[in-house]
């Protein structure tokens, strides 16, 4: 028999910590949370305080009775649950169902699952922290009390099926807010002036900046013609030169959200995939004769710190791989935002000396990848800014002035290691200018004008959308995966190209809640509510009293909705053919993967097939399908031919209505990393990338 038991969430955590924790401790997994609010009811008792009615939840019977039997064995249980607002309340359903004392010292937490990390964490036991848990059942009792009085609303008066909640319902609200802007926005001309100068063999490239000492915009292709009327001849004097030096300090290490945006930048990771092989990095992977370690630490967190351990270790890195002048010296002071809870630490390694080759062997591509991403990341943190030299050269033509701008770097520091990625269309690129002295001349070679137009927000992709989010204080860490995996699931936005885009679906939803549930849409009240959670968690605020301001005016908009909604019919689009099995028209629906053709005689005709898109090009294998596009099983975009199986024409690139100019084969249209790019599948023919 064992003395003591440990009740952590999942097996594989379960497994790790069996091993640190020896022959003494029996360690077994709850699964997750054994207990919830009914599926079949509210569970939320509105005339008794709001009292929450939990049940078993199914399934989870066989689990808690080999629980309650290990937990009459032992002599101790200890709950050790995830260290954040929801362990806390799994933690104190679990001492509820196995009549463990709440206020005895039973709960361990851990921010990472290391050896010595699980070893002090068992010195330190505490009695369940009721703030914590109190604030976790506030954010549940809000979010039924929303889902399951709406959702039923949304089911009458316009689809069966439909769902609202607080989060989710606001993140759909940005998305069609942004779509818009998008719609009105009116783009403005303006243009440039490129020059392309020479000095002595040196090549550099300089810009048009202004008349007569002052900038000056050029709106139109007359002001343009303006300008290049003034210049007199190609010889240019350089008028003045102007170096300094800069330093850029590296990115802080990883929060949920900032990893997150991260890896969709640079991996090109959906946010629910992060998510899940981050936790597969924190539970513990099989490194061989080490055994099984948490690589990483725990991975939902809003907050920057490090602790001085781990600081101590990632200098000693630094200075053995990098040398003494690649370490930070001094403390960066941290900006907080009013809403970080700073409960633990950022997310980096376990251990900076695990570095992500020495562990390649035992990981899968994807979780060696964001492994890396996690680890680079970190030991960047610690590292010296890096300094720049930056030259700004003034170039005038009697009133004119063109301006050259160039960067070159100095010293590299942490960017030895990593820089962070961006969501700008144009990467910043360095431009190495020659030596200048004030007074000499240079000759412009070439001076291009450039029209331009100016562009709209763009839509919001995944790593966007989550920055936003948490930018307005909406959602905690652990709620953006699920929120946009919800969002899309409903139908109520889908993904082109990878941005978000609302659906009619989404728009019709978002407008009733807007008419009769403006609160629940509004950005300011939602962030206020997360602050309220954030009092509660600090005991300064009972939760039933945060409960009942909300509910007190939604019970009033709750009623009046039910009077006064109209019943909204989505009339079905029509596909523009018949059904072959019963000739009455196809229409088109949505479903959970995306639009699809169904026989608009359903249920006598259960008729369905994929929707085609065809882009315009004639097969070039067999010469007599089409090319169409469609989806792998992963939801990725390829292309081949509609007389498949007939015809195995396939390409990931989409192919070109016109053949290359130089070999006469197939043009494809190729993805970069930023933009796309035409070129021919079989000679060197490319031509100019776009963005």
């Amino acid at each position: 028999m064992s003395d003591y038991l440990v009740i952590v969430e999942s097996p594989a955590k379960a497994k790790t910590i069996e091993r640190y924790l020896g022959k003494k401790y029996k360690v077994k997994a709850s699964m997750g949370h054994v207990r919830d609010l009914p599926k079949s009811q509210t569970g939320v008792d509105v005339e008794n305080n709001y009292e929450p009615k939990y049940i078993t939840i199914r399934g989870k019977g066989p689990v808690l009775k080999e629980l309650r039997t290990a937990a009459k064995k032992a002599k101790k249980v200890y709950l050790a649950a995830d260290p954040d607002r929801e362990g806390e309340a799994i933690a104190w359903h679990l001492a509820h169902s196995l009549d463990v004392d709440i206020k005895s010292d039973c709960r361990v937490i851990f921010n990472e699952i290391t050896k010595d990390a699980i070893k002090e964490s068992f010195k330190h036991p505490r009695p369940i922290n009721m703030d914590l848990v109190d604030a976790q059942q506030a954010r549940r009792i809000l979010d039924r009390l929303v889902g399951y009085n709406i959702s039923p609303l949304l089911w009458k008066k316009v689809k069966r099926g439909l769902s609202a909640g607080r989060v989710q319902s606001v993140a759909v609200r940005l998305i069609i807010d942004r779509e818009n802007e998008i719609k009105k926005f009116v783009p403005e001309e303006y243009w440039s002036i490129e020059g392309l100068f020479k000095k002595g063999k040196d090549q550099f490239q300089a810009n048009f900046y202004g008349v007569n000492g002052k900038r000056h915009k050029l709106q139109s292709e007359s002001d343009v013609k303006e300008v290049l009327g003034k210049i007199d001849g190609s010889s240019f004097l350089v008028k003045s030169v102007t170096k300094k030096e800069r330093r850029r300090n590296p990115a802080r290490p990883f929060t949920t959200s900032s990893l997150q945006q991260e890896a969709a930048r640079k991996l090109n990771f959906r946010a629910k995939k992060t998510m899940m092989l981050a936790q597969q990095l924190y539970e513990g992977i099989d490194l061989g004769k080490e055994g099984t370690v948490g690589l990483i630490t725990y991975m939902r967190t809003d907050s920057t710190r490090v602790s001085d351990i781990a600081v101590k270790e990632a200098a000693e890195y630094i200075t053995k791989q990098y040398g003494k002048e690649y370490l930070a010296t001094g403390t960066r002071k941290e900006k907080k935002q009013a809403n970080t809870q700073d409960a633990h630490e950022a997310i980096r390694p376990t251990s900076t000396m695990r570095g992500p080759n020495d562990v390649k062997a035992y990981l899968s591509r994807d979780q060696l990848r964001l492994y890396r991403l996690i680890w680079e990341r970190f030991v960047a943190s610690q590292m010296a800014p890096a300094v720049m030299d930056t030259m700004t050269v003034d170039l005038t033509n009697g009133d004119v002035i063109f301006r050259a701008n160039g960067s070159q770097i100095k010293f590299p520091g942490f960017m030895k290691v990593y820089v962070e990625g961006t969501d700008d269309q144009s990467e910043e690129k360095e431009n190495v200018l020659p030596s200048f002295v004030e007074g000499e001349k240079v000759a412009s070679e070439k001076l291009t004008p450039k029209q331009h137009f100016t562009q709209p927000p763009p839509r919001y992709t995944e790593a966007r959308l989550v920055k936003t989010l948490e930018e307005l204080g909406i959602g905690r860490p652990s709620t953006f995966a699920p929120t946009l995996d919800t969002i899309q699931r409903r139908g109520y936005v889908a993904l082109d190209n990878k941005r978000f885009v609302p659906t009619e679906l989404g728009e019709i939803v978002t407008e009733l809640m807007m008419e009769f549930f403006p609160e629940v849409l509004d950005v300011e009240f939602t962030a206020n509510m997360e602050s309220n959670l954030d009092e509660i968690e600090e005991g300064h605020v009972a939760w039933v009293n945060i409960i009942d301001e909300f509910y007190k005016k939604f019970e009033v908009n709750l009623k009046k909705a039910e009077i006064e909604m109209k019943e909204v019919e989505i009339k079905d689009e029509y596909a523009g053919e018949d059904c072959e099995q019963c000739g009455n028209p196809m229409v088109i629906k949505m479903g959970r993967f995306g639009k699809f053709m169904a026989c608009s005689n359903f249920p006598d005709c259960r008729n369905t097939k994929p929707i085609v898109k065809e882009i315009g090009v004639k097969c070039p294998k067999c010469k007599e399908g089409n090319v169409i596009e469609r989806k792998s099983k992963k939801k990725r975009i390829f292309y081949g031919c509609d007389r498949y199986p007939e015809c195995d024409f396939l390409s990931w690139d989409k192919p070109i209505n016109r053949p290359c100019p130089k070999c006469d084969e197939l043009l494809v249209e190729k993805k970069l990393k930023k933009g796309k790019q035409v070129q021919c599948v079989k000679c060197d023919y490319k031509e100019e990338p776009q963005q």
